[in-house]
């Protein structure tokens, strides 16, 4: 998200005096220490760059005093930045765009939460830095709708470009004092806490609308997941450790057409000509996957997955009992 804001203010018109990143971190194979992906910005624009383990340290707020910053931008920081840090502007605040219309989706997870929750809009909040997390006064909102097959990384796209503009934007007004800061009714606050692993486990006992946007809110990180039967597998009598995990990171609802549902999380593959190649049902209708990831493979689309790795008609994902719920 903070990548296209940087980018924008160091070619805009308003100074950048400092900026300040998470610290270099090992990253990759070689677990070799590397910046983030902002200090990389910044390095190469030759901006002065403060990479500390926190941001509450004192030596932190004596390098900011010495820029003289009017005001301070904070995007996906994810650090508590504490009140000698958030007023230590000339103007006394920080501000800072997020990924929601607040006070809906206070917290780690606002994008993603949007689409599990079924959302047809969302957008960019820019707020002052306060100490309760997302709860500052609003001065600014930019909405946009949420495509129907868009998943939470598109999505996230998307948004870090309207919160570049949003805060530039927002900058503006503060300088020319128009700015008005409005509270947040915080009666109307929803959350959206920071998302685990296990969130992703598909329940296929679930509605079909419901599990498409599990799988594309999750998508393509921490992913939606169930679990395949090894071979031979279908009656049950494998064990556990045997079951194969599968992302599915896109995918669309399809209506029962009438037919009687077979249990839940059972396959089912189209072979002829019109007809998906492959299905798996649902609580009230059938789940046709478009994306699909082995554990440690690439992601493929449906067609070339199956070419490499079939799935039996009638293989039962998730529980090997009733109900079809993911066993892990």
């Amino acid at each position: 998200m903070a990548v296209p804001t940087l980018e924008a203010l160091l070619g805009g018109r308003h100074d950048v005096v400092a900026v300040i990143s998470q610290p270099d971190r090992p990253r990759g194979r070689g677990r070799k220490f590397l910046p983030s992906p902002i200090s990389e910005v910044a390095l190469a624009a030759g901006a002065p760059l403060l990479r500390p383990d926190r941001v509450g340290e004192p030596e932190v707020a004596e390098a900011l005093a010495k820029t003289q910053p009017d005001v301070g931008v904070v995007v996906a920081f994810g650090q508590f930045m504490p009140r000698r840090i958030r007023e230590l502007p000339r103007l006394g605040y920080c501000i800072n765009a997020h990924a929601s219309l607040l006070p809906r989706y206070r917290g780690a997870s606002p994008i993603a939460q949007a689409i599990l929750d079924g959302q047809t809009k969302t957008g960019i909040s820019v707020m002052r830095v306060e100490r309760e997390m997302d709860a500052g006064p609003v001065g600014l909102v930019r909405k946009i709708v949420i495509g129907e097959q868009e998943n939470a990384a598109e999505l996230t796209e998307r948004l870090a470009a309207l919160a570049a503009e949003a805060l530039q934007e927002a900058l503006d007004l503060v300088e020319s004092g128009d700015v008005v800061w409005r509270e947040q009714d915080a009666s109307r606050a929803t959350l959206a806490p920071k998302l685990s692993k296990e969130d992703g486990r598909l329940d296929w006992q679930q509605p079909a609308r419901v599990l498409v946007q599990r799988i594309h809110g999750l998508a393509p990180r921490p992913g939606a997941f169930t679990s395949l039967p090894a071979r031979g597998g279908l009656d049950g009598r494998r064990e556990r450790e045997e079951r194969e995990t599968l992302r599915i990171l896109r995918a669309r609802a399809l209506d029962a057409g009438g037919v009687t549902l077979p249990a839940p999380g059972t396959v089912r593959r189209g072979r002829e000509p019109g007809m998906p190649a492959l299905c798996i049902a649902a609580g009230d209708g059938w789940i046709e996957p478009l994306t699909l990831q082995r554990a440690g493979g690439r992601a493929m689309d449906v067609a070339a997955y199956l070419r490499g790795h079939d799935i039996e008609e009638g293989a039962l994902l998730g529980a090997a009992g009733a109900g079809g719920a993911d066993d892990g």
